[in-house]
């Protein structure tokens, strides 16, 4: 079956038309079929339509991403309140054990991000992995760090990877592998992000897994849920009108 590669993580200039429409078309000839984009939480919905429009003309699917970035769980919780309905994907920057700690045990969070190379500020230990295994979250690596760090900074984030990635292995936490690139020169192939998973300890499904099955699945999932017909979980509306 025909894999369907996905990166939920490409920073594009979504305000400039040519230069988003290089990314994409680029991120296409690579060999995706899926990308997410990030947007400011108050972004108009006509400016995140104009994307999705550019996209299909593209021949690639779109899905809509907030990064959230709160202070403290509260402000957390807020921006979820605000932001759940009008995006198809949620991630959290967790900056703190307290903001990574609520979105790990808050279902309505898609990716935890931790973007800090300092291990002390990365917060994904037995316990995150634990909250985490009990709602929908995934762990979400992004890809750029690896490639434009050196030295002894890459060799401090690929060891701080290497035991998250075992943690969510172990807890059976779904791992996504983004981009996270706003550069052209920095996209790579599906195939390529996924070998860089074995750095990782990831073995080849697993690492596929994580480019192709698991991003998408995380898609289908809101756009399930987003959708006028979701009523709960595991309950939609057929049909409507009189006769029903």
């Amino acid at each position: 079956m025909r894999k369907i590669f996905a990166d939920l993580h490409l920073r594009l200039n979504w305000r400039g038309q040519n230069a988003a429409l290089t990314m994409i078309t680029k991120a296409v000839a690579l060999g995706y079929h899926l990308i997410a984009v990030p947007f400011p939480p108050e972004t108009p919905e006509n400016e995140i339509e104009q994307l999705r429009a550019i996209c299909s003309k593209a021949k690639i699917d779109f899905a809509s991403r907030v990064d959230l970035r709160p202070k403290t769980s509260n402000d957390l919780l807020r921006a979820l309140r605000r932001c759940r309905r009008k995006f198809e994907i949620v991630a959290v920057s967790c900056e703190n054990k307290q903001v990574a700690r609520q979105a790990a045990k808050d279902r309505r969070v898609d990716l935890l991000n931790f973007s800090s190379p300092d291990f002390r500020k990365r917060f994904f230990d037995d316990a995150e992995a634990e909250l985490a295994s009990n709602s929908l979250a995934a762990l979400e690596i992004d890809v750029r760090p690896l490639l434009v760090l050196e030295g002894a900074s890459r060799i401090r984030l690929l060891s701080n990877l290497r035991r998250e990635v075992a943690l969510a292995m172990e807890f059976h936490v779904p791992i996504v592998v983004s981009s996270g690139v706003s550069e052209e020169k920095l996209l790579r192939k599906p195939r390529e992000m996924a070998a860089l998973m074995f750095l990782l300890g990831l073995d080849e499904s697993a690492a596929l897994k994580a480019v192709a099955g698991s991003p998408v699945a995380i898609v289908k999932r809101n756009r399930e849920k987003l959708s006028h017909r979701y009523v709960a979980e595991g309950i939609r509306i057929i049909r409507e009108g009189d006769d029903c």
